[in-house]
């Protein structure tokens, strides 16, 4: 019978819903660091000890089954450690003048690992999707460290540090800067977690150069940090046979009562083209709510403009999402999101709603 409510608990959690990727304003909530829930320095993927712990005594409405309580990912005296996301979602879009289109099916199935070669000195970490299609890998590097993390270098693949590490990657600040979690690069990082500082410096071949043999970027970020919240700033440089390009963003966030606020401004430079450079301008502004536990509200405004010399070529899009997660490592997400540009582009203009399934182990 234990073993059935074993089984049972853990389909439960693999066919739930989950934050695949920890959204950052469940950090500022909290007062907390990437790295105090993560692995990862710079946050998203495998959560810690502290992170698995977070995740089912404060996040969740409900407590897990007993069966489930406890979990850490830990192995062979933590020096193994595993987890996973599951990802499957349905998004209907409907433009002005065409039939409504209507996409689901898996987003992403993800596996990880961290092995302690050297406990608390010398470590690796594994990212790798293996659905939807071909087994690809995310993230894969060496990380040599100071215990705590006062110092740390990461030498492999991995996500740039650049603004918010932000669920959705489409945001347009994801967009114009280039920075994601879908797009990892292959380089460098050194980096300083400090009470008051994060901070990194990465060398790499910069996300847009892959598939070629020449080019890099340089990327830095600094974040600090106080009571009521954090600000951060970044900067990129990337050489490319396509055209050079500088970014730099500046990005906040802080809590007011139950409310959390993100906000996000980057600017982008981009050469090669025969009108000169290009400017790009985008900016996000986000309010969580927590209207109780396990229930948050999230209402997100964003603009683009995709070429400061061109008028009136501006987007918009503002979305309206529920986050229910009714116990540790299950979320469901339901959400509107309406678009806005030149009336002559419809699809500039449409309407979305999307329901989506994550589980996170």
């Amino acid at each position: 019978m234990k073993a059935a409510r074993l089984f049972l608990g853990l389909a439960l959690a693999l066919l739930m819903a989950g934050a695949a990727r920890a959204e950052p304003y469940l950090a500022i909530r909290a007062g907390l660091k990437c790295v105090a829930c993560h692995v990862n320095p710079t946050g998203g993927g495998l959560r810690n000890a502290v992170g698995n712990s977070f995740a089912q005594s404060v996040i969740p409405a409900n407590a897990l089954p007993d069966a489930l309580q406890g979990w850490t990912g830990s192995l062979l005296d933590d020096r193994l450690r595993l987890g996973g996301d599951f990802r499957t979602a349905t998004t209907r879009t409907s433009v002005s003048g065409r039939p409504t289109t209507s996409v689901g099916g898996t987003e992403q199935t993800r596996l990880y690992a961290d092995v302690q070669l050297v406990k608390d000195y010398l470590g690796a970490y594994l990212d790798q999707q293996v659905a939807p299609g071909k087994s690809e890998r995310q993230e894969a590097y060496v990380r040599l460290s100071t215990p705590g993390l006062g110092w740390y270098a990461k030498a492999g693949q991995f996500y740039l540090p650049f603004g918010w590490r932000l669920q959705d990657s489409l945001a347009f600040v994801r967009q114009l800067s280039g920075v994601s979690m879908t797009v990892p690069d292959k380089g460098l990082e050194l980096g300083h977690e400090s009470d008051e500082w994060s901070i990194q410096l990465v060398r790499s071949n910069g996300p847009g150069n892959k598939g070629t043999t020449t080019g890099h970027q340089t990327t830095a970020q600094a974040i600090w940090m106080q009571p009521w919240g954090r600000v951060g700033a970044a900067a990129a440089q990337v050489k490319s046979t396509a055209g050079d390009r500088q970014a730099y963003g500046l990005f906040a966030g802080t809590t007011t009562g139950p409310v959390t606020w993100l906000g996000e401004i980057d600017l982008v430079s981009d050469a090669g083209y025969p009108e000169g450079k290009r400017r790009q301008f985008a900016t996000l502004l986000e309010a969580n709510w927590l209207v109780r536990q396990g229930h948050n509200l999230k209402l997100t405004g964003e603009y683009l403009d995709p070429d400061r010399h061109v008028a009136h070529d501006n987007k918009v899009r503002y979305s309206l999402v529920y986050e229910y997660t009714p116990i540790a490592f299950a979320q469901l997400r339901a959400g509107y999101r309406k678009f806005g540009g030149i009336p002559q582009n419809a699809v500039d203009n449409r309407r979305q709603t999307f329901v989506e399934l994550h589980a996170m182990f």
